[in-house]
């Protein structure tokens, strides 16, 4: 027994949380807990963003893990996926008395579970989805204001489709009674740990991973996915890597040092509003064990002292 039944590494972008998760997973299952890793990364799940989405499959190595390589880029994987398919993994890891240690960056997925967010399975609604194909973006956004007041996820707002399926749901939850899960949701007691670095140290890692996926081939693999057939617009909405690159390729970033130089400077913006979200998780009753620079020793310790 243990005081906790899941644990969680979160942490920015670049920290290292994953080499952590595993480290710390095989130590479980070296204590003969079996331990497995589910993802929490809004881009892993997709299948062919490897590069861009640093889906660094061989850090696993023996540990299993779970939410990679679960989507097609057809699909539109969201919040409601991931707390779904999120709660299916538990159970079956749960029955096979599997450890599960939850890993990421994505903070509407992580808080999703550890404040168990009430999501329902809202369906298209083509009546409104045509009575608001006229409006502007800005109008599209006050309805969807007028609606939530409160967003968590604030780039629903800059993007069309998104805002549209925004209002949807929004108007949806509004309208239509609770409705009760068909399985009731496990009450979790989680361990969560996060990795933190000085801001300057961070930035340093983002630029070395940043370069060392340019190496890579980061530009060749949006090329790819653009001649498999998906628009430049669907890259675009695929995060920071895959959309500075997609407008680098479209010629609309001049050359290959602008590209790279915006990107960094993109992706360490993407890291600050992180760890707000995650210091905005902690005030609304998050517990998180900060783990500074990643250091293994201090997060096994916390681990193992936790252990009964």
């Amino acid at each position: 027994m243990s005081s906790f039944d899941i644990l969680v590494v979160l942490g920015a972008t670049a920290c290292g949380k994953t080499s952590l998760g595993v480290r710390l997973a095989r130590d479980l299952a070296g204590r003969g807990r079996p331990c497995e890793i589910i993802s929490a990364d809004s881009r892993q799940v997709y299948r062919g963003l490897d590069i861009g989405s640093g889906k660094d499959l061989a850090e696993y190595g023996e540990v299993p893990y779970h939410l990679v390589d679960v989507a097609t880029l057809a699909e539109e994987y969201n919040v409601f996926s991931f707390q779904r398919d999120f709660y299916r993994t538990y159970r079956s890891l749960s029955d096979r008395s599997a450890f599960p240690l939850m890993v990421g960056g994505t903070g509407m997925y992580l808080d999703s579970i550890l404040r168990s967010y009430p999501l329902v399975e809202v369906p298209e609604n083509p009546p409104l989805r045509e009575e608001l194909a006229p409006l502007t973006l800005d109008e599209l956004a006050r309805r969807l204001l007028s609606v939530k007041a409160e967003i968590h996820n604030r780039t629903d707002l800059e993007d069309r489709a998104r805002l549209v399926r925004a209002i949807e749901i929004a108007e949806y939850e509004r309208d239509s009674p609770a409705e009760e899960e068909a399985e009731s949701r496990p009450v979790l007691r989680p361990l969560t740990l996060g990795v933190r670095y000085p801001r300057d140290e961070l930035r340093e890692r983002i630029r070395s991973r940043l370069l060392s996926r340019v190496e890579e081939g980061l530009a060749e693999e949006v090329e790819r996915l653009h001649g498999e057939g998906y628009s430049w617009d669907r890259l675009d909405r695929l995060g920071l890597e895959y959309r500075y690159t997609a407008r680098y390729l479209q010629g609309l970033i001049q050359n290959r040092q602008e590209w790279i130089d915006s990107l960094y400077t993109a992706i360490c913006q993407f890291a600050k509003r992180q760890e707000t979200w995650f210091r905005g998780m902690e005030r609304k009753g998050v517990a998180v064990r900060w783990i500074e620079r990643g250091n293994y020793d201090e997060a096994r310790a916390i681990v193992e002292a936790e252990l009964l």
